[in-house]
């Protein structure tokens, strides 16, 4: 019956299902994890990567960062799903934000789009986005969005695989008013208890997003393997402990 009405992403199903929709966040909930924490001093993002090899070259372009991108001076994200769709939307949304400042000179980003071609002309794109920034009407924000063109904002999120068993996770363990050291510990936490295998450094991408309140500068933080090691040893034990 699919067959009949997958064609394009304007056809609708007789039970009014978009199909090419529902393929696309199928592709996502394959793809690794990436979640999302909203803390009281930032933001911090968390992710699983599925490509690893030691003979990749970490420092290459399109190897070093799988998950984490900077998209503005207030703004990253973190990205599960198709990483070839991922680059395509992440270069869009640098440049409506480039664009946005050389019109009103002052950093916002616009929403997702791309008018130059008919949407019947080509598939959803296969990924989702977690969005992290903070601006001085609303302060941080953390913000979700989906190939079925759905957005909202989140205290927390999980998205990718194992999306389910983070997502109740988060509903027990996080609390308002979390620092960003907190939420750093329950990302790990969470990310940990959601996949099957044990957090090593060449599988984890961990970020954040927070804000100097004397300069008023936005940064945006990758940790390194170093600062990654104790916080996943410390996981996988507490893992394994509840395992017993």
């Amino acid at each position: 019956m699919a067959r009949r009405y997958d064609s394009r992403t304007t056809i609708f199903s007789p039970e009014g299902r978009l199909y090419q929709v529902e393929y696309a966040m199928e592709a996502i909930s394959n793809a690794g994890a990436a979640i999302g924490c909203l803390a009281k001093d930032g933001v911090v993002l968390i992710a699983e990567k599925k490509i690893t090899s030691k003979l990749l070259d970490t420092h290459a372009v399109g190897v070093r960062r799988e998950k984490m991108y900077k998209l503005d001076e207030h703004i990253a994200c973190a990205v599960a799903g198709m990483t070839a769709d991922a680059n395509i939307l992440i270069n869009l949304c640098r440049l409506n934000a480039q664009r946005y400042y050389f019109s009103y000179q002052v950093g916002e980003q616009q929403r997702q789009r791309d008018g130059r071609r008919n949407p019947a002309e080509r598939r959803p794109f296969g990924v989702s986005l977690l969005y992290a920034g903070w601006d001085e009407h609303y302060g941080w924000q953390l913000y979700q969005s989906d190939p079925s063109g759905n957005y909202g904002g989140w205290k927390a999120v999980a998205i990718g695989n194992g999306h389910a068993a983070a997502q109740n996770l988060l509903k027990t363990e996080y609390k308002e008013g979390l620092g960003v050291d907190e939420a750093v510990s329950l990302m790990v936490k969470v990310l940990a208890k959601s996949m099957d295998s044990s957090l090593a450094v060449d599988k984890v991408e961990l970020a954040t997003v927070t804000r100097d309140e004397a300069s008023g500068k936005v940064s945006f933080k990758v940790f390194t393997a170093a600062e990654l090691q104790p916080l996943l040893d410390a996981a996988n034990a507490e893992k394994e402990a509840a395992d017993k």
